[in-house]
């Protein structure tokens, strides 16, 4: 399993950093084939990824819904998920406060609508409850919480959200060596039995050092203003909030009793089993760097 984590891990190290090559090099060329746009905007590599990524969440938690008695089919799922990222990715840009906050609501709100109907189409009352509330929970959890993946991007360059995930990344990856060399207290065995608090505490260093050099590589070139010091204290908090996400997750599998969302990531499992800790960590980020920027 380590083999095939290092061998995936690498190709998709090395996608994302061709993404964010391509799509920093396209933001701002010209676009006259772009329906009311002069050039190309950020992201625009970004979004139909996180789309991707979304779908294939959403099919995952669905999966994982069904597993413990709730109907929800992949279709509802998927249109939910979709939509959550569509808002995220289209909707927010030049609308004022009060519209942008309508447009989200108005999203979760149509989610919900479709549970319903899509609960009751067999003419039964019988799990309308559950498949509703499904439905929203897959728009929200791998809907909305990645679409402010986007959101990082239009405000910042790509470098900053490709910061951001290595944080992430790195405190799973220190996590995962300090636990297995010198873990020794379990920190919740009744969810995650394989980790520790002393994979904890190394992967939080291990994010910390990773946020610092990431903030001082930005400054140097420009790219960004955090400070080093800054840079360490987020890149700790991102490890931590990352670290929830996966527990998270966790909780969700062994409710309903499944040990991967899928097996669709060789190594990892699923994509919901990759991408649990960023889409956590994004809407933290995106407000942490608002604040900053302002």
């Amino acid at each position: 399993m380590l083999k095939q984590r290092l061998s995936l891990g690498t190709v998709l190290i090395l996608a994302i950093a061709g993404m964010a090559l391509v799509d920093q090099w396209l933001e701002g060329r010209p676009a006259g084939w772009w329906p009311g746009r002069e050039t190309v905007p950020p992201a625009v590599l970004l979004v139909p990824v996180v789309m991707l990524l979304g779908a294939m969440g959403g099919r995952e938690v669905a999966r994982i819904l069904r597993a413990k008695g709730v109907e929800i089919q992949t279709t509802p799922a998927v249109l939910a998920a979709l939509l959550g990222v569509s808002v995220m990715s289209f909707g927010a840009e030049g609308m004022t406060g009060v519209a942008g906050l309508g447009l989200g609501a108005g999203a979760a709100v149509l989610s919900w609508a479709l549970g319903l109907l899509y609960s009751v189409r067999n003419r039964t009352t019988s799990g309308a409850v559950a498949v509703a509330g499904a439905v929203l929970l897959v728009h929200v959890y791998m809907g909305l919480m990645p679409g402010f993946l986007v959101l990082i991007r239009r405000e910042h360059p790509i470098w900053v959200l490709v910061w951001v995930l290595a944080c992430v990344k790195f405190c799973d990856i220190g996590a995962y060596f300090t636990g297995t060399t010198i873990g020794r207290n379990k920190m919740i065995p009744w969810l995650s039995p394989g980790k520790t608090w002393e994979g904890l505490a190394g992967g939080l260093i291990t994010a910390g050092a990773a946020g610092a050099v990431g903030a001082w590589w930005m400054g140097r070139t420009g790219i960004s203003g955090v400070g080093v010091a800054a840079g360490a204290a987020m890149g700790a908090l991102f490890g931590a909030f990352g670290q929830l996400g996966d527990l998270a997750a966790s909780l969700f599998k062994r409710d309903a009793g499944v040990k991967d969302s899928g097996s669709s990531m060789p190594g990892f499992g699923g994509v919901l089993d990759l991408i649990d800790s960023p889409v956590l960590v994004a809407p933290l980020a995106f407000w942490l760097l608002h604040a900053l920027a302002v």
